[in-house]
């Protein structure tokens, strides 16, 4: 049953309410804890009872952490880590070229210079090598270094570690593993296949952090002591974020004290990458997958490979700076190539339909370091995983996004095991593939068929989740604020979308190209500003601004507006209806 009887907004959707059972929990949680109604029905769409509702809106770290020995191997890869370390034997960072990848090797580079030490950082540049290690790089390395460190890859690389003669190899990765493992010192690895499953939603950064953690339980038992891990967590927070990985359990805490400590502004190269984006804020998760994430992922994108764990590293502010700008000017160059991608591959994707359990679609020379950024673009439009692949000399280059609930890794993973792709992995939320052209319609067919297996045929595609009613006279900062204790809100953890029921617009105007400003209010006194980006790329903006003294029902997400001094609640408009 639609949510207000709203079958098809002004922007073709249906909206979908919570169901009997989360109403009636919100209401019992308001009962027993005294939250607003609009807080409680977050918590209780997160399975949230009463009893854990103070730890859930205040996670601790020290009460989230995991233990890192619960993981295999990593008692065996701190001890080498440390041993190198101690030694001053030579050490090697082959680091994957994403924001994940950059914040990992950024966090090991940090570490050793705190401890007087440095490393080698090798980023493969994404056209000539590919993602992980291959035979030729970890063969070089291994000829002038002990301990090769590979970080955000390496889990599926038998032959490349195989290749490193005469260096030890420890992998600290988050890729879904196979049945054997590489020969290396130590596959430390949540998501290996004799893994319990209880850590598998932590990025590499989670893992590499972990490590750390376990190296410094080392040292001090050895009365010896290591750099404030603590100061650490923007590291790993941006990489959870950038990464899609689910916003749950330790990964909340890590977001949380994260933002804490990038908002102190220590980290010189976070600092002026947040510059150039103009953030003007303190720091929140949308910041760090929407202006940080995609300027760090333009280096390995369409760039060099390395700029941004070089950025992350830095503790030279003129080198900052100089990168900052240099992955902002990447980063412009980007959107403009993926631009013209996504309108070519939402054109097919939408011929093919998005009925079925799979969005897809292939082009020739499209660039492989927009390709993941326009599966996700498809994957908001149809509400099913997408694949989008470029082909380049009969050889396809792709990447997939998932939608929340559906493993896309493990599926590509099985298609490359039965000889369909080249190669492929990844984790529930992306994946990567390689496959001959003359198999990707086979390859899409059968990816297809593993997906509907997860039911991911069966949400409506044009769907919009909602979260409950709001009137604007409570939408104060104050409650913006509560809500907000609930995040970090992303992957696996949708931030709540409130409705503004049978709304009079009061104010309505262009802003841009194609953005909407609009005033709003119930009649009885209240009043709201909302702006909706990106309006008049469909019939939302050209319906409000014409409205005639029609009322609306309004969905969006809640925002703080700052300016000036003065702080107001603000509806990032998503939808309308008319009332």
């Amino acid at each position: 049953m639609s949510f207000l009887g709203v079958d098809t907004s002004l922007s073709g959707r249906r909206w979908v309410g919570p169901g009997g059972d989360v109403d009636r929990a919100a209401e019992v949680l308001a009962q027993r804890t005294s939250l607003p109604m609009a807080v409680c029905q977050v918590l209780a769409r997160r399975g949230v009872g009463a009893e854990d509702a103070d730890a859930f809106l205040a996670p601790s770290l020290r009460d989230l952490l995991p233990d890192p020995r619960s993981l295999k191997d990593m008692e065996k890869a701190a001890a080498r880590f440390l041993l190198a370390v101690d030694r001053r034997q030579k050490i090697a960072v082959f680091a994957d070229y994403d924001v994940d990848g950059g914040s990992s090797a950024a966090l090991l580079l940090v570490w050793l210079r705190e401890m007087g030490r440095d490393a080698t950082l090798y980023v493969p540049d994404r056209i000539d090598e590919g993602y992980g290690p291959n035979d030729e790089a970890m063969a070089a390395l291994a000829a002038t270094h002990d301990l090769i460190i590979c970080v955000d890859c390496g889990t599926l690389s038998h032959g490349p570690i195989a290749a490193a003669v005469g260096a030890d190899v420890i992998v600290l990765d988050h890729h879904l593993g196979a049945e054997t493992l590489p020969a290396a010192i130590a596959v430390v690895n949540p998501n290996r296949q004799d893994e319990d499953g209880s850590c598998a939603h932590l990025c590499a950064a989670a893992v590499v952090f972990l490590m750390l953690v376990e190296v410094g339980r080392q040292l001090r038992s050895a009365q010896r002591k290591g750099p404030d891990m603590m100061a650490m967590l923007d590291l790993v927070a941006l990489a959870t974020v950038a990464d899609v990985a689910p916003l749950i359990g330790v990964n909340r805490a890590f977001v949380r004290q994260g933002l804490r400590v990038m908002a102190r502004r220590a980290r010189v190269g976070i600092s002026a990458l947040a510059d150039v984006a103009r953030m003007e804020t303190a720091p929140t998760s949308y910041h760090l997958g929407f202006l940080l994430g995609p300027r760090i992922n333009a280096g390995g994108r369409i760039g060099q490979a390395d700029l941004g764990a070089r950025l992350l590293a830095t503790s030279d502010p003129n080198e900052a700076a100089a990168l900052a700008e240099r992955l902002d000017t990447l980063n412009t160059e980007r959107r403009d190539v993926e631009a013209a991608v996504r309108a070519a591959a939402l054109e097919q994707a939408e011929a093919r339909g998005f009925d079925g359990a799979l969005a897809w679609a292939v082009g020739p020379g499209w660039h492989p370091g927009v390709v993941g950024i326009v599966a996700s673009r498809l994957k908001e439009a149809s509400n099913r995983p997408s694949i989008v692949i470029g082909v380049e000399d009969g050889i396809g280059k792709g990447s997939g996004r998932s939608v929340s609930g559906i493993d896309l890794g493990a599926p590509i993973q099985r298609l490359a095991a039965e000889g369909l792709l080249i190669k492929g992995g990844g984790h529930k939320m992306a994946a990567g593939l390689t496959v001959a052209e003359d198999k990707i319609e086979a390859a899409m067919a059968r990816l297809t068929e593993l997906l509907e297996k997860q039911g991911a045929h069966l949400a409506g595609p044009s769907d919009l989740s909602v979260t409950g009613l709001l009137m604007p006279g409570a939408a104060s900062v104050e409650l913006v604020e509560m809500v907000e204790q609930a995040g970090p809100f992303g992957a696996g953890a949708a931030a709540p979308r409130y409705v503004f029921a049978d709304m009079q617009i009061l104010f309505a105007k262009r802003v841009g190209e194609s953005h909407l400003k609009i005033s709003f209010g119930d009649g009885l006194g209240g009043k709201m500003d909302a702006i909706a980006f990106g309006a008049y790329d469909g019939a939302l903006g050209p319906a409000l601004e014409a409205h005639g003294g029609a009322r609306f029902h309004l969905a969006g997400r809640l925002d703080i507006n700052e300016w000036r001094g003065r702080r107001s609640v603000q509806l990032r408009l998503e939808d309308a209806a008319r009332g």
